[in-house]
């Protein structure tokens, strides 16, 4: 152990080589800040809505905590949804397939790490003190002046090059996929900072997963992955299954500044009683703790190692489109193509800026994704089959059991995909008596 430990002044290497974010000097610029009309526009063109706003971004920043819910969902799968519907949500996390997590991200957080780092990884076979020099940072949730010292941060072998995003609104978005990875080779062995700031009227942002998961893919077929790292500074993350997702494709660290600027919106608005900056922090925070407890359930115990795994599932996303930027990720129902995804960018764009410069509605919109609400999106426990649950559950009627599973059943339809199912009947069936009793069946059943 001793001679490994000594073979090389390792210490010194990083004593040398090591920057962290915090000793990095904030620049004499400033932070990009929002009018209230310009907030409004663009939380309509990235899809926010007041569940978002009330019930995510609220809890997050006065509590420090992600908001408790119900176990499971009762709202239709993303493809059958009628609803704009975020890229993250065709995603869906693998977890191990045991009874008990693997790791307790509560009581055995000691054993896990939320540092990544940042910089060119150099080549794992060789030993050398090129290898240190990158950028640690502790939360990969960055803040506006955070992402603004890596940017101008005067160090040796440190770069930072901006590649736009966004693309001309009726542009196609595969030759933007194109573009922007033409511009990741052009910053090869300099770093890239992703953004999507500079939506307007004329400009579209590119989904940010799909942009991270791309450029992704174009670098390691290129061969180039180990040499530029990935910064995305987005305002569509806003939820921790977001961020888990831009991570788990590659992302070092994401800038939400969007959600940041919703904070202060709420500040504003006296819906929040709390210092903006103490409430950025909580916010950043509970996104942090919710992404660790992510990891956790797959064994995972730091977020380095989380990163670019992609240990996710999707559902509903066509075969090229999984095959060309979110290639070995297992897809078990296609339907969404590139071209589906850009129709519904244009929609949630021209919500916010009218194509013929009428005025827009800037209130944003309530689509019952968490709770029922009269036609908003469906929920298959609405008050009507709670009712007849509660009621056959009480009454011991065998009647109101049965019109609660028709309810269940007939609204099934547009919800899941087992209810899309049927059975491929014979033509000609089998006589009963050669049909095993139920007796003999049941002595093949195994519990536990």
């Amino acid at each position: 152990k001793e001679k490994y430990a000594s073979r090389q002044p390792y210490g010194e290497w990083l004593n040398s080589n090591l920057v962290t974010l915090k000793e990095l000097r904030i620049p004499n610029k400033k932070v990009v800040e929002f009018t209230d009309e310009e907030r409004a526009r663009l939380q309509k063109a990235f899809g926010y809505t007041y569940e978002d706003y009330k019930e995510s971004i609220l809890p997050m920043a006065q509590k420090g905590a992600e908001p408790i819910a119900s176990m499971g969902t009762d709202t239709p799968l993303p493809m059958l949804s009628d609803k704009p519907q975020p890229l993250f949500n065709y995603f869906k996390q693998l977890f191990a397939q045991v009874t008990n997590p693997p790791i307790d991200a509560i009581r055995e957080e000691i054993v896990t790490s939320t540092s990544v780092y940042i910089g060119e990884d150099g080549n794992l076979l060789e030993e050398k003190a090129d290898n240190c020099k990158v950028l640690k940072i502790r939360n990969p949730i960055l803040t506006d002046t955070d992402l603004m010292k890596i940017k101008y941060m005067d160090k040796e072998g440190f770069k930072c090059v901006d590649i736009p995003i966004t693309y001309y609104k009726n542009t196609s978005l595969k030759k933007a996929l194109d573009r922007m990875c033409l511009e990741a080779d052009r910053a090869y062995k300099e770093g890239a900072n992703i953004t999507d700031r500079g939506v307007d009227e004329n400009h579209v942002a590119i989904p940010s997963l799909l942009a991270v998961a791309s450029m992704q893919q174009h670098l390691v077929t290129t061969k180039k992955r180990t040499s530029v790292a990935m910064i995305l500074e987005s305002a569509e993350p806003r939820e921790v299954h977001h961020f888990a997702t831009i991570l788990g494709y590659g992302a070092c660290a994401i800038n939400p500044y969007l959600a940041h600027s919703t904070i202060k919106e709420l500040i504003g608005q006296n819906l929040l009683d709390k210092d903006y900056y103490a409430a950025v922090d909580d916010y950043d925070a509970a996104v942090l703790h919710g992404i660790v407890k992510i990891t956790s359930k797959m064994g995972i115990s730091t977020i380095q190692s989380y990163q670019g795994s992609k240990i996710f599932e999707a559902i509903g996303i066509s075969e090229d489109v999984i095959e060309k930027y979110f290639t070995d990720t297992v897809c078990c129902a296609g339907d969404i193509t590139l071209e589906d995804i850009e129709k519904q960018v244009d929609t949630l764009h021209s919500a916010a800026f009218d194509p013929l410069g009428l005025e827009t509605d800037m209130n944003l919109e309530s689509r019952g994704q968490h709770k029922e609400r009269g036609h908003k999106e469906e929920h298959l426990y609405n008050p009507e089959t709670i009712h007849l649950l509660q009621q056959a559950a009480w009454t011991g009627s065998y009647e109101l059991f049965k019109q609660y599973s028709k309810c269940i059943d007939e609204k099934e339809h547009n919800v899941t995909l087992r209810s899309m199912l049927d059975f491929n009947y014979p033509k000609k069936g089998i006589s009963i008596d050669e049909v095993e009793s139920v007796e003999e069946i049941v002595k093949r059943f195994k519990t536990g």
